[in-house]
């Protein structure tokens, strides 16, 4: 689970940014590289696969948006969270919004921001792991990750709380 936190400059140039699952891979790079190169504050929380199996992937997801904020090197004064619920603990006012990378610029670049961190992640992983095709795939479940999943059975960087890969163990052991 990857989230990031962004804090974007008043004369931050906004044009082309979008929610990341709107744009190419070279959109996100080009635009990552923007607001890297801009006086952009930002933090990636990452959150490993063990975690997100112990605690759920909506507190996951919780966990690494708490610890982007916590690696800006300014505290914000206020925080847009993507989606309906705020942040658990977190003692910097908040703002849920639903749909916020499709309305608030500094979610959107946020997004980009995480997308570009994980993706790097998933083809780092694709390498370690050959077969999986996680840097096509990105571990998204799609129809050929699946199909490599069922004839390669789960590497140790799956998620045992994904669907698919639940039905490899029994009483939390690997299955023959």
């Amino acid at each position: 689970m990857v989230a990031a936190a962004v804090i974007l400059p008043a004369d931050f140039d906004s044009s082309g940014i979008a929610d990341s699952k709107k744009l190419s891979p070279l959109q996100r790079s080009i635009l990552r590289n923007r607001i890297e190169e801009s006086n952009s504050l930002w933090g990636i929380g990452v959150v490993g696969h063990e975690v997100v199996d112990r605690i759920n992937i909506l507190n996951a997801s919780f966990l690494a948006m708490k610890i982007a904020i916590e690696k800006l090197p300014l505290e914000p004064d206020i925080v847009y969270v993507d989606g309906k619920f705020e942040i658990p603990e977190l003692n910097i006012r908040q703002k849920a919004i639903i749909g916020g990378d499709n309305s608030e610029v500094v979610i959107s670049a946020a997004s980009i921001m995480a997308k570009t961190h994980r993706d790097a992640i998933m083809v780092e992983l694709d390498c370690e792991y050959p077969g999986y095709g996680f840097n096509r795939h990105k571990g998204y479940p799609t129809r050929k990750h699946i199909e490599n999943l069922n004839r390669l059975g789960p590497s140790p960087v799956h998620r045992r709380s994904f669907r698919p890969v639940s039905g490899f163990y029994e009483n939390g052991k690997l299955t023959d």
